[in-house]
């Protein structure tokens, strides 16, 4: 695989909800939907327009916001085994 060998942070642009809630927006190409959010700034600038044009067609404010710290939760073996971290 190429590219970045670890994701030690994410960033990801947020929106508010109705409810007061953050949720990651996601677009949609060919049937998949893609969640706005990318391990580089180079995948957030390819984002970007699509954050722009998110915040333009709902009303709301869409953030970039920086997540940096790597912690893991879980790890799902293909065994069919979850190894949890305490």
């Amino acid at each position: 695989m190429d590219g970045q060998m670890r994701i030690d942070s994410v960033f990801a642009f947020i929106v508010v909800d109705d409810d007061f809630t953050e949720g990651v927006p996601a677009i949609t190409a060919d049937g998949v939907a893609y969640p706005l959010m990318g391990a580089d700034l180079a995948a957030v600038d390819v984002l970007k327009p699509h954050a722009r044009a998110l915040a333009k067609q709902t009303g709301k404010p869409v953030s970039l916001v920086h997540f940096s710290k790597r912690t893991v939760q879980e790890t799902y073996n293909p065994n069919g085994s979850i190894t949890k971290i305490s």
